[in-house]
């Protein structure tokens, strides 16, 4: 591990929310070649992960995609590259053509509410692209219409299976979204099918910081905390062999999407949404109703000796992003931000 640091050991400053967006919007638009109106949407999904507490999931991301795009001048930039290759009155295939997933995966969602609140189900599938970001985020965009979503994406084989020490699917994340009478207080589960994303080994990285024990493995397939070595070997799975099982579900889901079964490098990712308005089956505000109390009702579950109060799925986002948007500050590594600085100002 050798200079590998803690992460209590990066210096880290109070950024005002305003500042970070435009700095992360300056840096994309500057550096990363994107229209304002495209640096905006991947700029305001990164900045809303720092306010709910994901930072592998917020800035540094900005830096990452700005390094691959310069890594990979073959790389599409723009929305408008974005292709609808197949489309029915419930359903939409996309086609990303190599543009980041911030923007095909969110054109995608905006497809799947249009349909979703037409026809009452939806389902959209997008392949070839890259980084397909926080799912929680798009499903945020579904309970805010009153929508009811599950959404999975894989990507390229970063994580080893149960048992193995050799990288066989992606980081395979899944979301559902459900919502409640407050908007911006849903139920949302959102989890990832690797015990760490391969945006916190990025993010390690970039910091110079060590990886959680028991999250990877070397390319020789011994234990590691370095993230130089995590990146050329494995990620451990997440929850055994169901963990395990599931991320072979998603990477297939994401196959049926039109990706490849097996992702070639950071590129051809699958992303499908399945999205049905409650009211064909119940009244909505009698779904909401009921969720808001089953939520109350599981909060107050006795919790065990010396834990914290029970929560629902996104409480701790909600009450994370509703302290910072109160503070206008998110906690950001210092470095992170001079190096978005020299991007915006290029």
């Amino acid at each position: 591990m050798g200079s590998q640091k803690k992460t209590d050991d990066v210096a880290m400053a109070e950024f005002p929310i305003p500042d970070a967006i435009r700095v992360c919007q300056a840096a994309l638009e500057m550096a990363g070649g994107y229209s304002p109106s495209d640096a905006e949407i991947i700029t305001q999904h990164l900045v809303d992960a720092e306010c709910r507490g994901s930072p592998m999931a917020g800035l540094a991301r900005a830096l990452s995609i700005i390094d691959h795009l310069q890594e990979s001048p073959d790389k599409t930039k723009s929305s408008k590259d974005i292709e609808i290759t197949s489309e029915g009155p419930s359903s939409v295939r996309l086609n990303g053509n190599n543009v980041v997933g911030y923007l095909v995966a969110h054109r995608a969602t905006e497809l799947a509410i249009e349909k979703a609140k037409s026809c009452g189900v939806a389902i959209v599938g997008a392949n070839d692209f890259w980084y397909s970001g926080n799912l929680a985020y798009y499903a945020e965009m579904a309970t805010k219409r009153d929508l009811i979503s599950v959404i999975v994406s894989n990507c390229s084989p970063l994580v080893a299976p149960e048992g193995a020490a050799e990288a066989r699917f992606g980081t395979n994340p899944m979301c559902i979204g459900f919502p409640t009478s407050e908007k911006d207080r849903p139920v949302i589960w959102d989890i990832g099918t690797s015990n760490i994303m391969h945006a916190q080994i990025m993010r390690a990285q970039r910091l110079g910081i060590s990886l959680p024990e028991g999250a990877a493995y070397t390319k020789e397939g011994q234990p590691t905390t370095d993230p130089a070595l995590a990146i050329e070997g494995a990620m451990t799975v997440w929850g055994g062999h169901k963990g395990s099982g599931l991320a072979v579900m998603i990477q297939l889901l994401g196959m049926a999407a039109g990706s490849s079964a097996r992702p070639d490098g950071l590129s051809g990712f699958g992303y499908l949404v399945m999205m049905f308005d409650p009211a064909i089956l119940r009244p909505v505000d009698e779904v909401k109703k009921e969720a808001d109390e089953y939520a109350e009702w599981l909060r107050s579950a006795k919790p065990v000796e010396g834990g914290r109060p029970v929560r629902m799925p996104f409480d701790g986002s909600y009450e994370r992003r509703k302290t910072a948007v109160e503070c206008g500050t998110i906690r950001i590594p210092t470095i992170l931000i001079e190096q978005l600085r020299k991007k915006g100002a290029k």
